[in-house]
């Protein structure tokens, strides 16, 4: 099972629509600021996120990007960051 990891933004324009994209994230996440989320994701989680956020949105009015690091060991961060939730296929250095 390969995961990558994933840059996923948003702008959701109506608070009610924000909140429910803003939950479905965080089940994903391992970390990120406001409407930008870190998401070390299979391709079927990628597919089942997105599936979810585009039931919640208005595809009209608002937008969701994933974006796909393909490297994700080539990834360097500066400055402080959380711990991510325990995976055991992963292996995190931090």
């Amino acid at each position: 099972m390969n995961r990558y990891l994933y840059i996923i933004a948003y702008d959701i324009s109506a608070p009610k629509r924000l909140r429910k994209a803003l939950y479905i994230l965080k089940d994903y996440a391992w970390g990120g600021q406001k409407s930008v989320f870190e998401c070390f994701l299979t391709q079927h989680e990628k597919d089942e996120l997105c599936k979810r956020v585009g039931s919640v949105i208005n595809q009209k009015k608002d937008y969701l990007l994933a974006v796909k690091i393909s490297k994700p060991y080539s990834v360097r961060g500066l400055g402080t960051a959380s711990t991510p939730k325990n995976d055991d296929s992963l292996f995190y250095v931090g």
